[in-house]
């Protein structure tokens, strides 16, 4: 394994960046932001998940530096950033609105994707001039804005008050993850992808989720428990694409419906049959199309129009 939870071979590596940069937040703090393709091409830019890194968009990165500009950045803490004391989804916002005043010229516009907390970060950024001025379409992947414990389904149990205290403990531990071991494995299989998940999908997301700093992991998990960024769903007023996996058992499918609900410009809600959180890994080809069509349709014919 390479640096920070890049594996070193197969398809679930991205490619050498054209380019490295760092975009500094309102607060200081360093993001590491990597650019792949040609210059000029369309815009996508890639937010991931809680514990993950650039490395979880390896699939769509390939699928779309041929003829995108595809800029993935780690938040803060994860991947190449370093951690920061500031956790929260103002920080977050602030982070994607430095990561693009970074890397698009003013009034350029791009296809954003964020994947669980990246999609947070989206919602959270939602009523910024920067998002405003730069987002074309949006697609919200396998993600939520309130409520993510209480309607998580982690654990097999009815919901109510005992299953939501006990997932928060779950979740939220401050507990080392250590090695990636069978056992390691068989527990993030089951907790976030589908049963169907194949043996290099799920090494790939347990390489990249134990990579992530136990601090790190602890304070994110306890801003996500008190999340609620339903008021910001209804200010994305974008055309948005929601995508999940029927067997999302972190933001499962009624979290879908519910922003598709709310979302003033929802362009319908994509359900994958048998996948779950890690859908950008577990479902590839469906994730980077859903992005590839956004940008045909919001980028490249308007801007040429």
């Amino acid at each position: 394994m390479s640096r920070l939870g890049h594996v070193t071979t197969g398809p679930y590596t991205p490619p050498v960046p054209a380019r490295e940069l760092t975009a500094v937040s309102a607060d200081g703090a360093r993001l590491h932001v990597e650019v792949h393709g040609p210059d000029g091409a369309p815009a996508v830019v890639l937010a991931h998940g809680w514990t993950c890194s650039t490395a979880f968009w390896a699939a769509q990165i390939r699928a779309l530096a041929a003829d995108h500009r595809v800029i993935a950045y780690d938040q803060r803490g994860h991947g190449r950033s370093p951690a920061s004391p500031a956790c929260s989804p103002e920080a977050l916002a602030d982070d994607l609105e430095a990561v693009l005043e970074a890397t698009l010229a003013p009034r350029e516009r791009a296809v954003i994707a964020g994947h669980s907390m990246g999609g947070m970060t989206v919602m959270a950024a939602a009523g910024r001039p920067g998002l405003r001025e730069h987002a074309a379409a949006v697609l919200l992947c396998s993600t939520g804005s309130s409520r993510l414990v209480a309607e998580a389904t982690v654990l097999p149990m009815r919901p109510g008050r005992v299953r939501t205290w006990l997932t928060h403990h779950v979740l939220g531990s401050r507990a080392p993850l250590g090695p990636v071991t069978p056992l390691a494995r068989r527990i993030l299989k089951y907790a976030t992808m589908g049963a169907g998940s194949a043996p290099a999908m799920v090494e790939a997301c347990a390489r990249i989720v134990h990579a992530c700093p136990r601090r790190v992991r602890y304070a994110w998990a306890h801003v996500l428990d008190l999340l609620d960024l339903d008021h910001a769903v209804r200010e994305l007023r974008v055309p948005t694409v929601v995508v999940v996996g029927t067997a999302d058992r972190l933001t499962p499918p009624a979290q879908a419906r519910s922003l598709a609900a709310a979302l003033p410009d929802c362009l319908g809600v994509t359900e994958l049959p048998g996948v779950g959180h890690m859908t950008p890994v577990e479902a590839p080809e469906p994730v980077s199309a859903r992005i590839r069509e956004l940008a045909v349709t919001y980028l490249t014919i308007k801007e040429d129009a």
